[in-house]
């Protein structure tokens, strides 16, 4: 069965969309079967693929309210993706009426799990019903934080959500690892931040610290990770040391 691994925070631009990929790219690399879905409405990661989400029909929208199987929105990219398209904005409020509405992910999920290894769901910049499903069809989730002081403060808020998931229907999720992002080392403020991560959650906070880099930019323009636009720099390298990290067992992922 697949590790189904959601990365999640509430605050948008601390590099979710990048890191879902580039993780899944580097675990493919490393020999694993890797599925990754696009949970958002803006639909930034099957954009990272060079697929355009205003031309894809099926797509998880039509999984998540029609009960549309899985494979079929599945397009084969650098690594299996679940395309997202603008109609999934509209999922929420399709959805508000319908029974067991947080689960229909984890529905979907089952005739694919066998299937892979890691499955990594990208969300939305919100805790709503999408992210919800997120987090209820997971076993772990990764969060990317930006190295900002203000980044580390919406960590609570997301420990929050967890605990009602867990309290009412996914009572194993939690959070896998902390992942420092975006991080400016020229600067003291961002070499603090990360000292201020580490020393509030310890053991948690993954050794890999992704910098930031105009190739994280570049790459999709390109419709690619940056694994395969810059396969020997710096920042395609902190996404493998990543993937090992994960595949090593350090953290309860």
């Amino acid at each position: 069965m697949a590790r189904v691994l959601a990365l999640a925070n509430q605050k948008g631009g601390v590099a979710k969309t990048t890191s879902t990929l580039n993780l899944g790219v580097a675990l493919k690399e490393l020999g694993k079967r890797v599925l990754m879905i696009d949970m958002d409405p803006q639909g930034n990661l099957t954009m990272s693929q060079g697929i355009n989400p205003d031309e894809v029909n099926p797509s998880m929208y039509n999984v998540l309210v029609q009960g549309v199987g899985i494979d079929d929105v599945i397009h084969a990219a650098e690594v299996d993706l679940a395309v997202a398209s603008i109609d999934l904005a509209g999922a929420e409020l399709a959805l508000a009426s319908v029974i067991g509405r947080e689960r229909a992910l984890t529905r979907a999920l089952l005739s694919v799990r066998d299937t892979y290894d890691y499955i990594l769901i990208d969300t939305p910049p919100s805790l709503g019903l999408l992210t919800i499903n997120a987090l209820t069809a997971s076993d772990a989730v990764i969060v990317p934080v930006q190295c900002e002081y203000l980044s580390l403060r919406g960590l609570a808020q997301l420990e929050k959500t967890l605990e009602l998931v867990r309290d009412n229907l996914n009572p194993n999720v939690h959070i896998g690892g902390i992942l420092p992002t975006l991080l400016d080392a020229r600067t003291l403020h961002g070499n603090e931040a990360v000292e201020l991560l580490r020393s509030s959650f310890g053991d948690l906070v993954f050794k890999t610290v992704v910098r930031k880099t105009i190739k994280f930019a570049e790459a999709p323009v390109q419709g690619v990770s940056v694994i395969k636009y810059a396969p020997n720099s710096d920042a395609a390298e902190s996404y493998r040391s990543l993937a090992r990290e994960v595949l090593n067992g350090q953290k309860k992922i």
